[in-house]
């Protein structure tokens, strides 16, 4: 893929606009729920990656897994990209901020010599 993410995030964003015929304000709450469907569903795979449900023993892999958290990290975008225009401004900004307070900032942890 060339494309930027974000470049293909708001064509995914247009393709399921135009798919859709609720409002707007509707499409951004449905959004941002499925954001929890999709991490339950990563949930799902980490059990099953573990074998962790005596039912369904080793019903996924760590291949699976990360399928689901890249589909998290999408309809995450997607979210963002619905609630502002500027989503990749927002997510920049966002991500400067998280990398100073635990990279960066005060606080931050140096090795022991």
């Amino acid at each position: 893929m060339t494309e930027l993410p974000w470049e293909t995030v708001r064509r995914l964003t247009d393709r399921l606009d135009d798919l859709s015929a609720l409002p707007v304000d509707q499409r951004r709450i449905l959004q941002i729920l499925k954001i929890a469907e999709e991490a339950g569903e990563t949930a799902q795979a980490v059990i099953g990656a573990m074998g962790a449900n005596p039912r369904k023993g080793f019903s996924h892999t760590w291949d699976n897994v990360q399928a689901e958290v890249c589909d998290v990290i999408v309809t995450a975008m997607v979210a963002l990209h619905r609630l502002t225009p500027e989503a990749p401004q927002v997510f920049a900004r966002h991500l400067a901020g998280v990398a100073e307070r635990h990279l960066d900032g005060p606080g931050t942890a140096t090795p022991a010599p």
